[in-house]
């Protein structure tokens, strides 16, 4: 069995912790981007709120989402050994 032990400096890890982090920005972008949609989208069409009432529902959500899910991520270091990851 190989032995492994990770280190700060390799190279490909460094790559890997890079693409999981844009993963998973990319992820919280789509979250928040298909509620918004389906929330204006609804309020546009099946409810008598119209279009500004959607429009308006839809930003107050995206302001909501970007402060709950996405600036969140900002606040977790990347580095994986720093203390409280």
């Amino acid at each position: 069995m190989a032995d492994f032990t990770p280190s700060q400096s390799d190279p490909e890890l460094l790559v890997h912790e890079r693409t999981y982090h844009a993963f998973s920005v990319f992820v919280r972008w789509s979250i928040v981007g298909v509620a918004v949609a389906l929330a204006v989208l609804t309020l546009w069409f099946a409810t008598p709120a119209g279009f500004v009432g959607g429009a308006i529902a839809g930003i107050v959500l995206g302001v909501a989402g970007y402060f709950a899910v996405i600036r969140h991520e900002r606040r977790q270091p990347l580095d994986l050994w720093t203390e409280g990851r």
